[in-house]
């Protein structure tokens, strides 16, 4: 595989790989500690880096970020003096991909896919921020990409590996969550573009500050788009073009375990129910989304109400009643039980509470879940061989392009059919083509697998 790419060209054939090996477990570190480079180390960045640190077996050999030497960079760099550092991640792979065995993935939504393919063509192991990828298409491209090379996967919906994943698996194969037919998930949290009110374009006139690589920032987006706070920092997550708005912040972190333990897939109909401020550059103030899934594997139908906004709440079910909403959760209903959670990894419970205690002293619901590797564990320990990541690109992927969808229907409205089999969007040409972007010139060779 050849890339042209800008100032280089980074050629990664037979001689450029001939030391590396796909095959998980192999460890360049001492003391068996995974050589890490980390690309994003400002902001969620950070947070991660500090996060698989804690771990005790990753040894931090480059840190990348467009804005290296700020503030929002800082204390990422004062953690690891000794460590590379590089703007631009394809000069580090140029410079030392032999030194690197597994790497993070912490930039704007938009940017974790041509990152992520160029980690995965090295052979190198990956853990990427939720959501996966901004758009379906890079998103299937990207599950493709893990069969091809091998590869550890891990998206960072972290929740994944913690007693909320492990509650659903016991309590499904317990028989307790079975023949779910609806659930409502919600996320009345403000955000950042709430209070931008009425916008009618991009940006302009800002002044970039100087240690940022505005150009290498906006990466595949092929617009000429100025620099603006409104953009970066964090600000990218509420425009269509950069990110994937509160549903794709938040989705991953609530609908995981239901999307994986009830076999959800892809939906058939993905429908805008309600938008507030629907506008064509940013998400909406408010939205109800619903998708609707087919009868699978021996389980009914079932569909799924999103709501986003401030003042966009769900109903609450009978056995709920007088009870306040505390932060982004879900109800589960199922023909025998209403099942109440949060986020994350957040446990659930059966509503009424005098249900679940009927339940608990009745010894019907499994509580004990083991002690487990957390997510960052998780993923390092997969990469010497020892485990298996609980949010591999596998199981992640088909989650994201839900978000992903449910994004399409926030920018444009409607009823979407979806074909499950074809994967296309089949009654509106416009939201199809939405299931990709247009790419920067330069940039295309990340999208030929």
């Amino acid at each position: 595989m050849t890339r042209s790419i800008s100032r280089r060209n980074l050629t990664l054939a037979a001689g450029a790989t001939a030391s590396i090996s796909l095959i998980p477990g192999r460890v360049l570190g001492a003391n068996g500690k995974v050589n890490v480079a980390a690309i994003g180390i400002g902001g969620r960045g950070g947070g991660v880096i500090k996060s698989m640190n804690q771990t005790g077996i990753a040894n931090f050999v480059a840190l990348c970020d467009v804005a290296l030497g700020s503030k929002h960079t800082a204390a990422s760099e004062g953690m690891f003096p000794d460590a590379k550092k590089f703007t631009d991640y394809r000069v580090m792979f140029d410079q030392m991909a032999n030194e690197i065995d597994a790497v993070l993935v912490c930039i704007p939504d938009f940017s974790h896919f041509p990152a992520s393919m160029t980690v995965m063509s090295l052979g190198k192991h990956v853990y990427v921020e939720k959501p996966m990828a901004r758009t379906f298409q890079e998103v299937e491209l990207m599950m493709r990409a893990e069969k091809k090379y091998g590869v550890v996967t891990q998206m960072g919906n972290q929740g994944h590996s913690d007693n909320n994943y492990y509650q659903f698996k016991a309590w499904k194969e317990a028989g307790i969550i079975k023949d779910v037919t609806h659930v409502d998930a919600y996320m009345n949290k403000g955000r950042r573009w709430h209070p931008w009110g009425d916008v009618q374009g991009f940006p302009t006139g800002e002044i970039k500050p100087e240690n940022l690589d505005w150009n290498l920032w906006k990466g595949t987006t092929p617009k000429a788009i100025d620099y603006s706070n409104k953009l970066h920092p964090g600000n990218w997550r509420g425009w269509h073009q950069f990110g994937t708005g509160c549903f794709g912040d938040w989705g991953a972190h609530i609908l995981d375990t239901i999307h994986q333990f009830l076999d959800l897939g892809l939906p058939e109909t993905i429908s805008a129910k309600k938008l507030e401020g629907r506008n064509d550059f940013i998400f909406p103030m408010e939205s109800t989304i619903n998708f609707a899934f087919p009868a699978r594997n021996g389980m009914p139908s079932m569909d799924i109400d999103w709501y986003d906004g401030k003042n966009n709440k769900p109903p609450v079910p009978e056995e709920f009643a007088g009870r306040q909403l505390k932060g982004p959760g879900k109800f589960i209903y199922s023909k025998e039980y209403i099942f109440q959670g949060g986020s994350h990894g957040s446990t659930l419970q059966v509503i009424p509470y005098e249900k679940m205690r009927e339940l608990l002293v009745a010894g019907k619901l499994p509580k004990d879940f083991g002690k487990n590797s957390n997510h960052y564990m998780n993923f390092l320990k997969a990469c010497r061989g020892e485990e298996q990541t609980n949010s591999p690109f596998s199981v992640a992927g088909p989650l994201t392009q839900v978000l992903n969808l449910g994004c399409i229907a926030q920018h444009l409205g409607g009823t979407l059919e979806f074909d499950r089999k074809t994967k296309q969007i089949t009654n509106n040409e416009l939201a199809n083509s939405l299931l990709q972007d247009d790419v920067r010139k330069g940039w295309e060779q990340y999208y030929k697998l």
